[in-house]
């Protein structure tokens, strides 16, 4: 019986796995192949070798596109964490009607029903240098000349990741408000504690599997964006992911690959570093 039932599961589970063996496995094992692949100007030429990984980590190009990368990551993943979770809060606790907390999370979404693309253009006339905030300024007198980091910048770079990311911290950052028993913040309350004793005791440790889904989301989006980088950087920024297009723009694709790999092994280990941190299983 036990048998049967055993060889029924692996029959349900032979789908999934079919599928991921397709559409997951099977490509990153082609990366990793080609990226030990020689290439001239013509062709790719199958082999052996290290070339591609040994200029890849040697080159001072690839260091700093990683520095870049990281940078992005990291004040986007604090500046969205703190949206997010400030969002998170005011749509759960301080928004009675589901309705009401309905409607305003289909509002977060609107900026959604356009491509990413569109979005990023839209800041373009807005932070240009002959764009409204730069004209604004200057007829209120605060300014004389235009901002010249509000466009082609780091500035603009992280901008544009904060209005296309944020979302992915709000939606986890709530999903795990809600299931808070309000038991707790009652019980907390009557033994004395204060709203912000309330918020960083109970509230933020009983959110760290949303923090850590929505953190998930958007470090491992910012890695390996490269179109926001291009357009809100004006092709004068660099990150991973453009060095890797580049490369594929030229056909160099083994050392694309190479570049992939590399960018997957350090995702993948920023994740297992997360994953320490928080007990996921155990959140959910």
């Amino acid at each position: 019986m036990r048998t049967a039932l055993a060889n029924i599961s692996h029959l349900q589970s032979l789908p999934l796995a079919l599928t991921l063996l397709v559409f997951l496995v099977f490509p990153i094992a082609v990366i990793v192949t080609v990226s030990f692949w020689d290439y001239d100007s013509y062709q790719l030429l199958p082999a052996f070798i290290f070339d591609n990984y040994q200029y890849l980590l040697s080159s001072s190009v690839t260091w700093q596109a990683y520095l870049n990368t990281f940078k992005y990551a990291l004040i986007t993943w604090a500046i969205t964490l703190v949206l997010g979770f400030t969002i998170a809060y005011y749509l759960a606790f301080h928004i009675r009607s589901t309705r009401m907390q309905t409607l305003l999370f289909l509002l977060c979404t609107i900026p959604f029903f356009t491509s990413n693309i569109i979005r990023m253009i839209s800041w373009i006339p807005l932070l240009g240098r002959n764009g409204l905030v730069n004209t604004g300024l200057q007829s209120a007198g605060l300014i004389d000349a235009p901002l010249e980091f509000l466009l082609y910048s780091d500035f603009s770079i992280v901008l544009a990741y904060v209005h296309l990311y944020t979302l992915f911290m709000v939606v986890p950052i709530f999903n795990t408000m809600m299931r808070i028993d309000r038991r707790l913040i009652e019980a907390a309350r009557d033994a004395g504690a204060h709203a912000w004793q309330i918020l960083l005791l109970v509230i933020v440790p009983l959110c760290k599997s949303g923090v850590l889904i929505g953190s998930i989301f958007v470090l491992t989006l910012v890695m390996g964006d490269f179109v926001t980088v291009r357009i809100m950087g004006g092709g004068l920024r660099a990150s991973v992911g453009v060095l890797i297009h580049n490369e594929i723009s030229l056909l160099q694709y083994p050392a694309a690959a190479a570049g992939a790999v590399v960018l997957l092994a350090t995702v993948l280990l920023m994740l297992v570093a997360m994953f320490r941190l928080v007990d996921i299983r155990k959140e959910l």
